[in-house]
């Protein structure tokens, strides 16, 4: 199984990251790459350092358990777990494609403060405002399932925090001053990860 999260690893690398960035690059003559945001030690920066962290923590993981480096939880050996694993990692991969779809020319991986792009609602985020990043948590939820052990929990905690910040302290803000009016109404029809849940009211310095 942990060949086959490895595998599960590099297929939504290609697709997620290494097929959209060059779609991207092909509509607009831009990756999409916006890079780390805010000054080094800011809850900005460590939003994005900590993702790249996860990322590489949660590779890392299930190859150092095929190696033998790490020994896997005893407990979540069992077939349906690992089954129910393969099902949501195979889930988050086609919802990441499908949103980042739905994103269009918006696609971007970080934030430019100087740069405008549509408001999307349409499609997946008239479900969640954050499909992307919902999708990239069930993925790895999956992954930890499929080749269990300490450092992929870690992994995926990192994840979970880090995609959590990136939301409120970076892309929130970014949006309330790009769309307004438009953003707020957004916030207060739609949940952030899960649909209806974390429906917040923003005013323009923040959340209400």
């Amino acid at each position: 199984m942990t060949v086959a999260a490895l595998t599960g690893y590099l297929i939504f690398g290609l697709l997620g990251f290494g097929w959209r960035s060059w779609l991207q690059y092909r509509r607009t003559g831009s990756t999409g790459f916006r890079g780390i945001s805010g000054a080094p030690g800011s809850l900005e920066w460590f939003a994005g350092a900590g993702f790249i962290v996860a990322i590489l923590a949660g590779l890392a993981a299930p190859l150092l358990q095929l190696l033998g480096v790490l020994s896997p939880v005893a407990l979540l050996q069992a077939w349906w777990i690992q089954a129910s694993g393969t099902a949501l990692a195979v889930v988050g991969i086609g919802a990441t494609v499908y949103a980042q779809r739905d994103m269009g020319k918006s696609w971007r991986i970080g934030v430019d403060p100087g740069e405008t792009t549509p408001l999307v609602r349409h499609g997946m985020f008239n479900l969640v405002r954050n499909p992307i990043f919902a999708a990239m948590l069930t993925f790895a939820a999956g992954i930890t399932l499929m080749a269990p052990s300490a450092l992929a929990f870690a992994a995926f905690a990192v994840l979970a925090v880090t995609i959590e910040l990136q939301v409120r302290v970076v892309e929130e803000p970014y949006l309330m001053a790009t769309h307004g009016k438009a953003y707020r109404d957004y916030c207060k029809a739609v949940g952030r990860f899960v649909p209806h849940i974390g429906r917040t009211q923003l005013s323009e310095s923040g959340i209400v």
